[in-house]
Order: C-alpha cells, then sequence, then structure tokens
C-alpha cells in the first residue's frame, strides 16, 4: 500500500511540474514588417531587420515576455499574409484608416504622422500648390499616395513606387520633381541629402500608426497595447524615440 501511495504521489508531482511548465511557457509572436521603410524598418548591410519599429517590436516582447519572430514582407502583400496567418502581427508603421480596419484590427496608436513634400532646392517649387503640371513621387498602397492622387491626380503626374526607397532614388536622380512623403522618413532621408528640402507646411492628415492584428484576436491586441502602455510609461519609448529623432513623434 505505501508503495502505491509513493507511486501515486509521484505521478501527481510529475503532472503538477509539467502543469506548470506549460503555463509557463512563453507566447509565441511571428511579426511582419516591410524592411525597405527607413528609419522605421530596413535591413543593414548583414541582412538583419533594423530600425524603430524593430526597436519597438523588441520592447513590447520584452514587456510581454514572449518570443517573437521578424520577417519582412512586401508592403503590398502584407495586409493578406496577416489575414492567411502567416504571422501574428504587423509592426511597419502602418496607418489606421477605415478601408484597413475592414480586414484588420489595430491596437492603440504608437506614434502620430503627417505628411511634407520634398524638392529639390532652389526648384522654384514653394508648395503643394506649385507642383502642377510636375512629376510628383509616392509610395504605393500609402496614405502618402492616397492624398497624392486625391489632391493633384488632376493636375501634376503622379508616380507610385514599391518601396519608399525607390522613390526616393528617382527624386535623388531628378526624375521626377517632387515626392510626397510621411514627414519622419523624409526628415530621416535629408539628413544625408543637402541638396533637397522640404516645401510648404506639413499636411495634417490625422494619421496615426499601429499594430495591425487579425480581427478577432482580442487578446494579443490587449497584451500589445498593455505593454505599449508600459514602455511609455517607464521610458523605454524615450529611449528608442531618442535613437532616432531629436524630437517625440508620439
Amino acid at each position: 500500500m505505501f508503495k502505491k501511495l509513493v507511486t501515486v504521489a509521484l505521478v501527481a508531482t510529475i503532472a503538477a511540474a509539467s502543469a506548470g511548465s506549460a503555463i509557463a511557457q512563453p507566447m509565441q509572436i511571428r511579426i511582419a514588417t516591410e524592411g525597405a521603410y527607413p528609419p522605421f524598418n530596413q535591413k543593414d548591410a548583414a541582412g538583419n531587420l533594423v530600425g524603430f519599429d524593430i526597436d519597438i517590436a523588441n520592447a513590447l516582447c520584452a514587456e510581454m515576455k514572449a518570443e517573437c519572430t521578424v520577417v519582412a514582407q512586401d508592403w503590398d502583400g502584407i495586409i493578406p499574409g496577416l489575414v492567411a496567418n502567416k504571422y501574428d502581427a504587423i509592426i511597419a508603421s502602418m496607418s489606421i484608416t477605415p478601408e484597413r480596419q475592414q480586414s484588420v484590427g489595430f491596437t492603440e496608436p504608437y506614434y502620430s504622422n503627417y505628411l511634407h513634400v520634398m524638392a529639390k532646392k532652389g526648384s522654384g517649387i514653394a508648395g503643394a500648390d506649385d507642383l502642377a503640371g510636375k512629376s510628383v513621387g509616392a509610395e504605393r498602397s500609402t496614405v502618402a499616395s492616397q492624398w497624392a492622387e486625391d489632391n493633384l491626380g488632376r493636375s501634376a503626374d503622379v508616380k507610385l513606387y514599391d518601396t519608399q526607397t525607390a522613390a526616393y532614388s528617382d527624386l535623388d536622380a531628378g526624375r521626377i520633381d517632387a515626392m510626397v512623403s510621411d514627414i519622419y522618413p523624409a526628415y530621416d532621408w535629408l539628413q544625408t541629402h543637402d541638396g533637397f528640402e522640404f516645401i510648404g507646411d506639413n499636411i495634417d492628415i490625422a494619421d496615426k500608426i499601429g499594430i495591425a492584428v487579425r480581427k478577432d484576436d482580442n487578446e494579443l491586441r490587449e497584451a500589445l497595447n498593455g505593454a505599449l502602455k508600459t514602455i511609455r510609461d517607464n521610458g523605454t519609448y524615450a529611449t528608442i524615440n531618442a535613437k532616432y529623432f531629436p524630437f517625440d513623434i508620439y
């Protein structure tokens, strides 16, 4: 009888330990980013994904004690990939728009965005009103391209690009006269391109940037919201922000 009791107790102990081990397993999260949108997400010389979005993703995962994998995905396929369960979240400087909210859910914003027009210094372009008859670039399927098509499509030659970096390349080479861009990547690009400048004022379209998840994944969305609030409160967000910009982009 004593041997039987010991055996039962041992089995119970092992079962309890196994249950505790299962509970302690960290959340596994697959995250997609574009990888072609500096300084928010891009690949370094070694092919590693780096940038503001990547640092935010890592900080959120650390706060949630989650094991995360970040992968690059072309922009046009990034939402279809999320819906098809290729990954669990998108941290790629994605604007929260009513159209996208029909397909995916969003966390609270993790930064605010404005649009701005860039052109070569001495171009004679002083603002958006001077773009009639000009060639104007923007990244495809973004709020910048939507604004350009809506506001300049009838008066200017709007050219859309698969990536932001491709649009920058054509602006630098003189193949387009101006470019409509999110302000922060444009600011970063201008730091190394002295021959170009912002023209006119900020274009405020009340643009908020969030993390996309599948619409029914309320658990992950709330976990991300809680972690985002924590890194804002404890200074982690400010440290990441200061690494890329001399002003708060939240």
